[in-house]
């Protein structure tokens, strides 16, 4: 049997030069082809991303692939889009190190690549799981080898379609305020984009200042010394008790609902080619049901993250513990469970995200009018799901609709790319595995769309396209034939 040869790091400039002729092979990107459009003197452009982060990024280079132009808007500073280097606290990716993620087909623009490229093949081997940090410094290579054009610290104030079948957005920058126009609007605003953090209403009875989500950016020194609790036993939840405990809390107990934390990621064990390609097409009954299934299961936390937690002595996982009230008495919290009253300082909600167009400002033209899938779908009893209720009943090239036809003209011009989508489309806009093939999918619909839209102009074009194969000179005619003299 012949063993893999070892190879050594070869350098981010070569590994990049074998791209640019792997893109050159492949004719990529297209000419850009798309007919031009103008309001007032300026050009609209054709397709406007809001948000940088992996989803994002994929998208755009997607869409530059097949010659659409896409730039990204996204209100973090350059390097710091997505939650990688911010809100993100685990240590490694969940997900396996060889998943393939944005790379588009492409083997030199993996992160298997990028990584062997400055440290060697013999070091991929040893690795076991992404650092999170290091994904991040993938993302920025990712992003500047394919020239992808983003512009940071661009706020989105407000997203307006319009009857014209544009899509106008109010944006903030450093420079002032200004709007852009695009034929089309791409949401790649990760898990919280089209909502927030979800947060129990009980969480109300403290004061802001003695609670946080998960998600929120916040300085873990702050908890040294004090007793933390943590809502919830998901990912999110070992990622905070882990990162206090490691600041210097006193003491972190994961206030558990369940009797036992769930052991089996089920959404792993359906992944395969034939689900990201065939959910789309599913019948209603059977999205809802595949999607309601993992959801009731519940993803376990990575092993790695549990560790983490359980070798602090001061961790305490306590189950059967679900949060029934709480209260702050003389300056403590006190949380009353089934297994008991527990006295602590600080609470970190770990308790996921909700979709919720009122919750952001700049959806508020959209809010009343999005289709979700509880406008139209009733699931069989004990099947019933709040975040599948809410989540956008979206069309084939992930483009909202209107809850009353007509009620707001150019809805379907923005296209919801990330995670709750999953329903419609199945998991391909919000997670590392298939990422890939969602970007395509977006990109290949949006080009679609737009050659059916100007379909008479590029009828026309190809009438006049006038460029000659053939010259005349290639050959001689032939004399006509001499009639035969009868003998």
């Amino acid at each position: 049997m012949n063993l893999p040869v070892a190879t050594p790091p070869q350098g981010l400039a070569a590994l990049e030069a074998r791209l640019r002729q792997d893109l050159s092979w492949l004719e990529i990107p297209a000419k850009n082809w798309v007919t031009p459009r103008y309001v007032d003197g300026r050009q609209v452009l054709d397709v406007a991303i809001v948000g940088g982060g992996m989803a994002g990024l994929a998208a755009a280079a997607s869409l530059k692939h097949l010659g659409v132009d896409a730039p990204i808007f996204d209100q973090a500073p350059e390097g710091y889009e997505g939650p990688w280097a911010t809100t993100a606290r685990m240590e490694t990716l969940r997900s396996p190190k060889q998943l393939t993620g944005p790379a588009l087909g492409l083997p030199a623009l993996t992160f298997r690549a990028w990584f062997e490229a400055q440290f060697g093949s013999e070091a991929w081997d040893a690795l076991d799981k992404i650092p999170r940090l290091q994904w991040m410094d993938y993302l920025r290579w990712y992003r500047r080898v394919l020239e992808l054009d983003v512009r940071n610290e661009h706020r989105i104030r407000a997203v307006l379609p319009r009857a014209d079948k544009l899509v106008q957005l109010d944006i903030e920058s450093p420079a002032g305020r200004s709007t852009v126009l695009a034929r089309r609007v791409v949401l790649a605003t990760g898990r919280d984009g089209l909502g927030g953090a979800y947060v129990p209403d009980f969480a109300k009875k403290l004061p802001r200042d003695r609670w946080a989500h998960s998600s929120d950016v916040m300085d873990y020194a702050t908890l040294a010394g004090k007793r933390v609790g943590v809502v919830g036993a998901g990912a999110s939840a070992m990622d905070s008790a882990a990162t206090a405990l490691e600041a210097g809390a006193a003491s972190v107990d994961l206030l558990i609902r369940r009797n036992d934390i769930p052991r089996v990621n089920k959404g792993k064990g359906a992944g395969n080619p034939g689900l990201t390609h065939g959910h789309l097409a599913l019948p209603d009954e059977w999205k809802w049901k595949i999607r309601h299934y993992i959801n009731a299961a519940q993803v376990p936390p990575p092993r790695g993250s549990t560790l983490r937690v359980s070798r602090h002595p001061n961790a305490r996982f306590n189950l059967g513990a679900g949060v029934q009230d709480l209260a702050l008495v003389e300056d403590e919290i006190r949380v009353t469970t089934p297994k008991g009253v527990f006295a602590l300082d600080f609470l970190i909600f770990s308790t996921g995200f909700r979709i919720d167009w009122t919750a952001r400002p700049e959806f508020a033209a959209l809010a009343p009018h999005v289709r979700a899938w509880g406008d139209r779908y009733v699931p069989p009893a004990g099947e019933e799901d709040q975040e599948l209720h809410d989540s956008p009943d979206l069309g084939t090239v992930f483009e909202l609709q209107e809850k009353t036809p007509g009620a707001c003209p150019g809805l379907d011009r923005v296209h919801c790319f990330s995670y709750p989508a999953a329903l419609t489309q199945g998991t391909i806009s919000g997670d590392i595995p298939a990422i890939s093939e969602g970007a395509k999918r977006l990109a290949q619909g949006i080009a679609g769309l737009f050659y059916r839209e100007d379909v008479a102009a590029h009828y026309a074009n190809m009438e006049a396209f006038s460029e000659p194969e053939v010259f005349g000179d290639e050959w001689v005619p032939a004399p006509a034939p001499q009639a035969e003299t009868a003998q």
